[in-house]
Order: structure tokens, then C-alpha cells, then sequence
């Protein structure tokens, strides 16, 4: 009885060993490792309202037809006087008339000129001062979350306009899986030059657990990049990466996902170091 307790205590801690083993395979053994952040989602650009559709508006008389009316008759009205001073009726009152009727046929067509100037100059500037001109972004976004001007908060993410996304990724995901064959092979040298202290001696750590070669293969790979934000001397930028990854060679590969923290001083005395790795809550 005594040897069969034995011996489950050893067939217990050795799978427990392994299981350590196995799960250590993966850089950072799919744990939260280093520095933690808490990572916001991007806000998402605002829609702008939909512009309402004008009314079609009767079309407006012409200043022409306007005018026909009152032209005719005072067109009427001088001819009338003309028939007034030949038919007896004097000459004083028909020249009075034919001068009134003049006088009304004027003003009336300047009131016509002095409405149509006005109506040339609206059409002229008609639309002026209705252009969309999107704000400048913001060359770097300030580490404090403080209250950010109304534009920001809805049409800037948090990334930086000015930050060249596609090559920042594509060089994360090389050194992703540099560092998986670091750890793989146990070199330190490696490990050290992209992590920060902190990260490294936790690496180390579990490289000095790791019982023989490992070989970690990178099936697929995505990778999201979530923020770049300064705070104060450090500039820190967060990376969602998933996909899947085989930790052993007769083993089928595994989904995963995780994000890795890296950041960067501000003054440019290091690169982009691996400051933490996170799992997803």
C-alpha cells in the first residue's frame, strides 16, 4: 500500500511537471508576465448626420414676367394719352399725362434693375463657407486622460495620425517570432537585447525551468495595434496578437491570443522593448 501511494505522488507531480513544461513552451507560458495595462478600444469615428435633402422649391417668376403686367399698361396708359391730346381733350392734360406715365415707366424700371443686382451677387457666393475641412490630428497624444477637446474624442483614435502603423507591425510580428525561437533555444542574449530588465529576469527565470529542446511553431499569426500613447519619458505602444501555435511537433496547434506590452523612451536611447505580455480578461 505504501509503495502503490508512492507512486501515484510520483506519477502525479511528474505530470504536473510536464504540464509545466509543456505550457512554459510558448514565451511567457501564456501568462501575465511584466507590466499590465488597462488598454482602451479605439473610438470609433463619428458618423457624420446625414445631410437632409432640400425641398425642390416652386421655381420664382421671372423678373420679366413680373414686370409685363405693369409695363403693358402703362404702355397702354401713354398711348392713351397720346389719344387724349389728339382727341379734344387739351393739350395741357394729355401732356401731363403722357409726362406722369413717363415718370411712373421709369421708376418702375429701376425698382426692376435696383432688385435683380442683389439676386446676380447671392448666386455668385452661393455655397461659400459650407466646405468640411477635417482638423489638423495631433502629432503625439498626451499620456493623461484628461478632458480632450470635442474633435478628438470622436474622430482621432488612440494612435497618432502621423505613426506609420503597417511597418510597426510588420516588425512585430518578426520580432514575435524571433522571440519564440529565443526562448525556444534558450538564448538569453537574445531575450535581453528586445525585453526590459524587469521582463528579462522573469524569462530567465523560466528558462532555467525548461527540461530539454523545445520547438514552438507559429502557425498563424495576426496582430492589432490597440495604442501609442506617451507617458511622461516613455513612449508605449500595445499589440493584440493571435492566431495559432503549436507548442509540440505531434501536437495540433493551439488558439491563442494575448497582448504585448513594448515600450520606448522618449529621448531614442533604446528601441522598442517588451516591457509585458497580458491575457485577454
Amino acid at each position: 500500500m505504501k509503495k502503490l501511494i508512492v507512486s501515484l505522488l510520483t506519477l502525479f507531480f511528474g505530470a504536473g511537471i510536464l504540464a509545466d513544461d509543456v505550457e512554459a513552451a510558448r514565451l511567457g507560458g501564456g501568462r501575465n508576465l511584466g507590466a499590465q495595462r488597462q488598454v482602451t478600444a479605439a473610438p470609433k469615428q463619428a458618423t457624420p448626420p446625414a445631410q437632409q435633402q432640400q425641398p425642390a422649391t416652386a421655381p420664382q417668376p421671372s423678373g420679366a414676367g413680373r414686370w409685363f403686367a405693369p409695363l403693358a399698361g402703362l404702355a397702354a396708359g401713354l398711348g392713351l394719352g397720346w389719344l387724349f391730346a389728339q382727341g379734344g381733350f387739351g393739350a395741357a392734360i394729355g401732356a401731363f399725362l403722357v409726362a406722369l406715365l413717363a415718370g411712373v415707366a421709369a421708376f418702375a424700371l429701376m425698382r426692376l434693375l435696383s432688385k435683380r443686382r442683389p439676386q446676380r451677387a447671392q448666386m455668385h457666393y452661393a455655397g461659400v463657407g459650407n466646405e468640411t475641412v477635417a482638423a489638423p490630428p495631433p502629432s503625439q497624444l498626451p499620456g493623461d486622460a484628461g478632458v480632450q477637446p470635442n474633435y478628438r474624442s470622436q474622430f482621432v483614435s488612440n494612435i497618432p495620425a502621423d505613426f506609420d502603423v503597417e511597418a510597426f507591425l510588420n516588425e512585430a510580428r518578426r520580432n514575435f517570432q524571433r522571440l519564440q525561437q529565443a526562448n525556444d533555444r534558450g538564448d538569453l542574449a537574445r531575450l535581453r537585447q528586445v525585453t526590459t530588465e524587469d521582463m528579462f529576469n522573469t524569462l530567465k527565470d523560466d528558462a532555467a525551468g525548461h527540461s530539454g529542446a523545445q520547438q514552438t511553431d507559429v502557425v498563424t499569426l495576426n496582430a492589432a495595434l490597440l495604442e501609442v500613447v506617451t507617458e511622461g519619458e516613455l513612449h508605449w505602444a500595445s499589440v493584440r496578437f493571435s492566431g495559432s501555435i503549436r507548442e509540440e511537433a505531434s501536437a495540433p496547434a493551439e488558439p491563442f491570443e494575448e497582448i504585448w506590452h513594448m515600450r520606448k523612451p522618449v529621448n531614442g536611447s533604446s528601441g522598442w522593448l517588451l516591457a509585458g505580455i497580458q491575457q485577454p480578461s
